[in-house]
């Protein structure tokens, strides 16, 4: 029983984290139309932008995070602005292939401004602090993970059907033009919307550093992980996505309690069912 339940929390933190990265992808590919395979590397520029600024700076952990996420959302807002809006007409495979080598491109300068080393991010020490649950400790870092997707999951499902943001991103995606000539501001919602799905990748980068370690090559080593969560759950669905990461987190942490030998087996095992069964993604918009 003890097992289960550490299996439980250990992979609801797990799920949490490739859900707060992979739902920035989600807007992108799922409303947006636009293939990012570059998004794993706006959630390693968050990352290291935190440990070097708490590390080389003398920041605090908070005021660290909070300007790492800013920028990098402001990185991707004027990345879109000047490049990537020239590719929403082009083909998937131009988009494929441009955004797989500005990852390559970020790698390289990562490894070469910072080392190949891992970068840790200190926390503060009532997030370091362990938390007993009665059954097993807990670092706190690993209950605030919890406690953030849950929140996002719920302001990011009210914000894109609640506000009018939400209603302006989905009519332009449906339909721009009709949308433009109703006063909508398409550009500005699309550069809003990838600069949002950036900060919502270096937030993922942040807080889920202690089960994702930050290297430079941490931009494609989890990417095939966060476009799994985002073809299983259903391209452009917040809820999907947070169900399909949660299941698909505590399967990978089954396995490795149980399994360790199998490493991701089951991973790519549950996701090949959970695609047979349901093709689109298991609630896609």
């Amino acid at each position: 029983m003890t097992a289960l339940l550490n299996v439980a929390l250990d992979g609801t933190a797990y799920g949490m984290v490739l859900f707060i990265i992979a739902v920035g992808m989600s807007l992108t590919l799922g409303l947006m139309r636009f293939v990012n395979l570059s998004h794993g590397a706006f959630a390693m520029l968050g990352g290291y932008a935190t440990a070097l600024l708490i590390r080389e700076a003398g920041w605090g952990f908070w005021s660290a995070f909070l300007v790492a996420v800013l920028a990098t959302a402001l990185v991707g807002g004027v990345l879109e602005a000047l490049v990537l809006r020239h590719l929403y007409g082009r083909t998937q495979l131009d988009q494929v292939l441009f955004t797989i080598g500005l990852s390559f491109f970020m790698i390289a300068a990562t490894n070469a401004l910072a080392g190949p080393q891992v970068q840790l991010i200190a926390l503060p020490e009532w997030l370091a602090r362990p938390v007993d649950l009665g059954f097993r400790t807990l670092p706190g870092q690993r209950l605030l993970v919890i406690g953030m997707g849950a929140a996002l999951a719920l302001v990011l499902g009210l914000g894109l059907s609640r506000t009018r943001f939400g209603i302006w991103l989905r009519a332009a995606v449906d339909h721009a033009s009709t949308a433009a000539t109703l006063g909508i501001p398409i550009r500005r919602v699309q550069c809003l919307s990838f600069a949002m799905g950036a900060g919502l990748a270096a937030v993922g980068g942040v807080l889920g550093a202690e089960l994702m370690p930050l290297e430079p090559y941490y931009a494609l080593k989890y990417l095939v992980l966060v476009l799994v969560v985002v073809a299983v759950g259903g391209m452009g669905s917040i809820a999907g996505s947070l169900v399909a990461a949660l299941a698909l987190g505590w399967v990978e942490t089954a396995s490795k309690y149980f399994f360790s030998d199998w490493g991701s087996t089951f991973f790519f095992l549950a996701m090949a069912v959970l695609l047979a069964w349901r093709p689109e993604g298991l609630l896609k918009r």
